[in-house]
């Protein structure tokens, strides 16, 4: 079994906070096989972690968090970016023409964009797979509805850190039985369920500076925006 970071964002996400090398170093550190850095709506990080990642033993997914219109999906393996905004349906098959994976993360998590406030449930099962188990959850109930709803509807399970910061690479882990240690096979035994979750919730206090962090940071952006 394969231990792999299938949620992390870089410093080009406008909440993340460190640049690409910091995240591989934490994910060397804590003994990963594989990281996907998803930023929002930003590719760039990515690849560069794509190209990197063997020098730390790595494999590199390359991904992103893609702000569809119901709300936010995991592309993983993609060759290109995604563009935000399109329906939700259109962009699971955005992310299905580059060979790639849908992944839906939070998905009962309105306040952070979770879709299910926007689509029906035989809609979210279109998906490849689910993310039931986001370590930034400050309570367990919307890990267990979307572990519920991924168990009722036979759907492929994931987990991710959704570290914002490097510190929290691994903080929740997908175990892959893949055929192999490469992309193509990682992505394979998603696809097929050949997953099991891991993980401990992100601390509150981190949590919440990761929250402030990015809430700084926003305003920052749109304040240079508008000067």
């Amino acid at each position: 079994m394969l231990s792999v970071e299938l949620h992390a964002h870089s410093e080009l996400s406008y909440d993340g906070r460190d640049p690409v090398d910091l995240l591989l170093e934490q994910a060397e550190a804590v003994g990963l096989d594989a990281l996907a850095i998803t930023d929002h709506d930003e590719f760039d990080a990515s690849l560069e972690a794509a190209r990197k990642a063997p020098d730390y033993g790595l494999v590199g997914i390359p991904g992103m968090e893609i702000t569809s219109e119901a709300g936010h999906v995991l592309g993983l393996g993609l060759e290109e970016p995604v563009e935000p905004g399109l329906p939700f349906g259109e962009t699971l098959d955005r992310i299905r023409e580059q060979g790639a994976v849908a992944v839906v993360p939070h998905p009962f998590q309105e306040a952070r964009h979770g879709v299910m406030a926007n689509i029906t449930r035989d809609e979210l099962a279109d998906a490849d797979a689910i993310e039931v188990y986001n370590s930034r959850l400050l309570t367990g109930r919307g890990n267990r509805q979307a572990s519920e709803f991924a168990e009722q509807y036979g759907l492929p399970k994931t987990a991710g850190s959704d570290a914002h910061i490097s510190e929290m690479v691994g903080q929740a882990v997908t175990r892959v039985d893949a055929a192999d240690r490469s992309v193509e096979g990682i992505l394979d035994a998603v696809r097929e369920g050949r997953t099991e979750v891991d993980g401990k919730r992100t601390p509150w206090r981190i949590s919440f500076r990761q929250a402030a962090g990015g809430a700084k940071r926003r305003v920052i952006a749109r304040l240079l925006e508008l000067f």
